[in-house]
């Protein structure tokens, strides 16, 4: 099963540098380094039905860090909510694939996402009302690094901690590297675990590439009862593409052509 995902993620990766070449803008740094936990998501661990996109019982996703649309197109495509064409439409006249998630536009997608800050504010209100209606779905919330210096976020915490949601699941993308600079150039965002667990979140750390973790993370997440657990996932920025991990400028800035295919030669090649 782990090589089967590591070749979902391959292919996550090759769509995404292609369709960012093809857009023309877009971030592909940020949409590398999350293809891992995401691939992981959509291949094995949520409860979903792409025939069925708004089935009641499905496990829901959050994009909080929505700029890595590219990354969560590449997985629905992948498992079948639109053709793997429509990819190379994105951010495009006329396409369902916005420069970041559009719930009212396409097949898969949860909630609307893009402003920083507001999709664990979302998660916890999708785990209240599964709470209500007495569903066992969970609520999965990808958050960026850089994103964590969004108040919102931390009010977020607390009142998932203080509801103790225990079907929100949060992963943070913790490459070191945002828009401006790194992380602790702009405003440190650590200690990120201490700081969850001062919320009173059950908190893991873990290798956001390594599949073996992350599935280890997700069954000890479902098995905490009583509070939301934060997945602390090390990351790389622009993870597969040699000339792009761990450069800031590719945060968002799209591939040439060119570029594009010489990352997927060498993506193909490893």
């Amino acid at each position: 099963m782990q090589d089967d995902l590591m070749g979902f993620a391959q292919q996550m990766r090759i769509h995404i540098v292609r369709m960012l070449a093809a857009a023309g803008s877009g971030h592909p740094g940020g949409s590398l380094s999350a293809t891992d936990i995401i691939a992981s998501l959509y291949f094995k661990h949520m409860r979903i039905d792409p025939q069925n996109p708004r089935w009641e019982d499905r496990d829901r996703f959050v994009l909080c860090k929505g700029h890595a649309a590219p990354a969560l197109y590449a997985a629905l495509a992948l498992r079948g909510y639109f053709p793997e064409d429509d990819l190379i439409t994105i951010r495009k006249i006329g396409s369902h694939l916005q420069g970041h998630p559009c719930m009212s536009s396409t097949p898969g997608v949860d909630m609307s996402t893009g402003s920083l800050g507001q999709g664990l504010s979302v998660a916890n209100g999708m785990a209240l009302a599964g709470r209500i209606d007495k569903r066992d779905y969970y609520v999965y919330c990808i958050m960026g690094d850089g994103e964590l210096q969004e108040g919102q976020v931390w009010e977020a915490a607390m009142s998932a901690a203080h509801y103790g949601l225990d079907h929100v699941i949060a992963f943070v993308d913790h490459n070191g590297l945002q828009i401006d600079g790194t992380n602790d150039q702009v405003m440190s965002v650590k200690p990120i675990g201490e700081k969850f667990a001062a919320f009173g979140w059950h908190v893991l750390s873990i290798d956001g590439h390594d599949f073996d973790q992350i599935d280890d993370a997700i069954a000890q997440a479902k098995a905490c009862t009583g509070k939301p657990t934060v997945i602390v996932c090390e990351t790389v920025k622009g993870k597969g593409v040699s000339f792009m991990e761990n450069e800031v400028d590719w945060h968002g800035v799209a591939p040439t052509p060119e570029q594009a295919e010489a990352a997927v030669a060498e993506m193909c090649a490893n």
